[in-house]
């Protein structure tokens, strides 16, 4: 392996281009047209453009991003996540193409998309699962009540080949409930390909924990232990952290259990993370779904680990894993990671693209990383995610690494747009989150509270 090409853009392409060139790997880039000056462009030995602005168009087409590959020399594709990371056809086109494919095999990457079949899997491994629905095609409503009446009310409406909180609506009753289904089936459809849907029981104080794993292929795997996701919005995480707040040992150890379990069994290879919603108050766990990816969040583990994630990925790929014993793997303090967007949180956390007059980050240190794929002059714009960085921050204890997070926060300059810099200062600062009363609620529960406290010393 050689050149490795990055079928993404932003922060992860200049994430795994960091680490290539650490291992003496070549790199390539692809570009759309909004993306001809962005700093990952820039960083690469090799930048190929792909197309319009829009994903649909360039970053979602695999046979341009294969164009590039060979167009670039390259002879390995990292997916990074989002895009084409957990589409397995694509990962099928890369070894057709005798490309080196950077994540586990096409077959895993498809199983473990079909979130009901991923369920089933996870089921015959031993791993407990939420109770759930059959699969309801596009336009199917037959026998919708009854299941939703076995299933238990309040529910999510869920598309099956959906993922990373898209695809997912809330039930409370049943008069609301065909609408639902219907809108989501309709929605999954555009956006996946596939309007399936099912239902699964909603758990009203739940927590989000993963596990992260690693994978040899051959039915052995390690974790890298767990990460709290229970701070989101819409769904979509906000801060991450590592250990899981006031989580028992012993369901600490089960779930790392569960998921090693289901790694085992599909016999998985790379990097991954095992998704689980846990009842935040009886701490029962339950199987939410396997990302077959780097995650964004990954940093997280690697600074409680000191592992470097996506090494481990690229030496596996390349035929030269550095295989670890679970003993040998061990974590140190507490990391707290924040994801700063391009956002507005008073207005519904609706993005908000535009110039970037001054984008100053703090500097990084042993206990804080910023993992960013903007510069000062950048143009945030309404194409991609509005993710601006990841402010990471590690300390001894959860209340060190807190404060490192928020003194990194305070420290940003950003000017041109609207951000949520001052709501992730608050949610940090607020005495619930604290003491780490953290649940998927929290911000919806205290968004109102949070908005009006902003920042504190």
């Amino acid at each position: 392996m050689r050149r490795v090409l990055v079928a993404n853009r932003g922060e992860i392409a200049l994430r795994v281009f960091r680490t290539c060139k650490a291992l003496g790997l070549e790199t390539a880039a692809v570009y759309s047209d909004a993306d001809a000056e962005a700093a990952h462009v820039q960083a690469a030995d090799r930048a190929v453009h792909i197309g319009p602005a829009a994903a649909r168009e360039s970053y979602l087409v695999a046979d341009k991003v294969l164009a590039a590959a060979r167009e670039a020399g390259a002879d390995a594709i990292h997916p990074g996540y989002g895009f084409l990371s957990e589409n397995a056809a694509f990962a099928e086109a890369v070894a057709a193409a005798g490309l080196v494919w950077v994540g586990p095999r096409a077959e895993v990457i498809r199983a473990m998309g079909d979130k009901q079949r991923a369920r089933d899997l996870a089921e015959q491994a031993g791993v407990p699962v939420v109770p759930g629905s059959r699969r309801f095609a596009e336009g199917d409503t037959e026998g919708l009540a009854a299941e939703a009446e076995r299933v238990g009310y309040p529910l999510l409406v869920k598309a099956a080949a959906g993922g990373g909180g898209i695809g997912m609506r809330r039930v409370d009753a049943p008069a609301t409930l065909a609408d639902t289904v219907w809108a989501t089936q309709s929605m999954a459809a555009k956006a996946f390909g596939d309007g399936a849907v099912f239902l699964e029981r909603f758990v009203p104080k739940a927590r989000h924990v993963e596990i992260q794993v690693f994978g040899y292929g051959d039915g052995t795997a390690v974790h890298l232990f767990e990460r709290d996701c229970s701070l989101q919005r819409r769904f979509q995480k906000v801060i991450e952290e590592s250990p899981a707040p006031g989580l028992p040992e012993p369901v600490r150890a089960a779930m790392a259990e569960a998921a090693l379990r289901l790694a085992r069994a599909v016999r998985y290879e790379g990097a991954g993370t095992v998704e689980f919603i846990v009842d935040a108050e009886s701490f029962a766990f339950f199987f939410l779904e396997m990302n077959t990816r780097i995650q964004v969040e990954h940093a997280v583990t690697e600074m409680i680990t000191g592992r470097d994630l996506v090494a481990m990925q690229l030496e596996l790929a390349a035929g030269q894993p550095g295989r670890l014993a679970q003993e040998a793997i061990a974590a140190k303090g507490h990391a707290i990671e924040c994801r700063l967007y391009a956002e507005n949180p008073a207005k519904m956390f609706m993005p908000s693209p535009g110039p970037l007059r001054i984008f100053r980050a703090p500097e990084a240190a042993r206990d804080l990383r910023i993992d960013s794929g903007y510069r000062e002059g950048d143009l945030v714009t309404p194409f991609y995610d509005p993710m601006l960085a990841k402010v990471i921050a590690w300390g001894p204890d959860r209340t060190a690494a807190r404060r490192r997070a928020a003194d990194a926060l305070r420290a940003f300059a950003v000017e041109g747009i609207a951000t949520n810099r001052e709501f992730l200062l608050a949610c940090l600062s607020d005495e619930a989150f604290a003491s780490g009363d953290v649940h998927t609620g929290f911000i919806d529960s205290r968004r109102a509270q949070l908005l009006a406290t902003g920042d504190k010393p």
